[in-house]
């Protein structure tokens, strides 16, 4: 603990200086002489220096803009997902610190050893599966609204939850696609990690959390990978790699992405009109009926992608289905 002075020393000590009696060299020269020490705890080594951490930052700020891309597609909602921090603890610290039940997908990564551990807590599977069966949710009105835990996991959820893990183990697979080429696989799931041997309690691990908002709720999903992963690519992780202007653009990388933006799929919706009638008149409606819309027929009708104003359109026919022609675009920019 710092010692704390009284007054009447910080006034000796300001009269000493004044006086010259105490110069602000000797003041450094007694701090350069104390004994310098740094806390270490050897139940938690640092294996992986502070330039490699920072390295891992940014590729897990990668990794966590695509989870969060790819969760938001397979949920058909918007999921936000950020990384909060980067740890090295022991795997049994890591056992200890989530709940008894909860999902653990394990995969590993060639030609890097080790397997790596994708933790994500109950409550946040019961959401991703209410979304993946199409559930609308009650909490986007009520987001205070505790999140229902899965105490056990039927087999339609292990299934359903197996699929997502191997599009995030995917998507890790991408994030380190700078650093090496990984060839990751997804092995197995599991509901109750205190079964699990992956690794011997010992063993140090790099924990790397994210945070996850759904609906205004806000989670964790953890990321587990052993300390032998790095071995083999350490003098890979420095930041003079990580800049190297030397390396020449990858026109591969570019096509990759051009396919991989070409595979998207987007809903485009047109708008034929708006009508008011009393309820009455509504459960009375009968096939045949006309119901008078706001719009002129010969008025060109508003097209929306991803909810989003688009173009002018006008209705028609082609091949003897329904189609619209594309007139003109709506204001707004043109690379939008």
């Amino acid at each position: 603990m710092d010692q704390v002075l009284s007054q009447e020393e910080i006034d000796a000590l300001l009269n000493a200086m004044n006086t010259g009696e105490i110069s602000e060299d000797t003041i450094e020269e007694e701090k350069n002489d104390a004994p310098k020490v740094r806390e270490y705890d050897f139940r938690r080594p640092t294996r992986l220096s502070k330039e490699y951490i920072n390295t891992l930052h940014m590729i897990f700020e990668d990794f966590s803009k695509m989870t969060g891309n790819v969760l938001s597609t397979q949920l058909r909602t918007n999921v936000s997902v950020d990384l909060a921090a980067i740890e090295q603890i022991s795997y049994d610290e890591f056992m200890h610190s989530i709940p008894r039940v909860t999902l653990l997908g394990m995969f590993h990564s060639e030609p890097l050893k080790g397997s790596q551990l994708l933790e994500i807590n109950p409550q946040l599977c019961s959401l991703m599966v209410e979304l993946l069966c199409g559930g609308l949710d009650v909490r986007t009105q009520h987001p205070d609204e505790k999140i229902p835990s899965i105490e056990s996991f039927s087999d339609i959820d292990l299934a359903l939850m197996r699929e997502l893990f191997k599009e995030i183990v995917n998507v890790y697979k991408t994030s380190w696609k700078d650093i090496v080429e990984l060839n990751s696989k997804f092995d197995t799931i599991d509901t109750n990690p205190q079964l699990s041997q992956a690794m011997s309690p010992n063993e140090p691990v790099v924990l790397v959390t994210f945070t996850v908002k759904v609906f205004g709720i806000s989670t964790f999903i953890n990321l587990c990978i052993p300390y032998v992963f790095f071995e083999g690519i350490l003098d890979k992780l420095s930041i003079r790699n990580w800049f190297d202007s030397s390396k020449d653009d990858n026109e591969d990388d570019s096509l990759e992405i051009k396919r991989g933006l070409n595979n998207v799929e987007m809903v485009i919706e047109t708008k034929l009109g708006d009508a008011q009638m009393s309820f009455a008149d509504f459960l009375n409606l009968e096939a045949g009926d006309v119901i008078r819309l706001d719009k002129k027929t010969t008025s060109p009708l508003e097209t929306y992608i991803e909810g989003e104003p688009f173009f002018y359109v006008k209705p028609g026919q082609k091949d003897g289905q329904l189609a619209i022609e594309l007139l003109d675009k709506m204001e707004g920019e043109e690379d939008q």
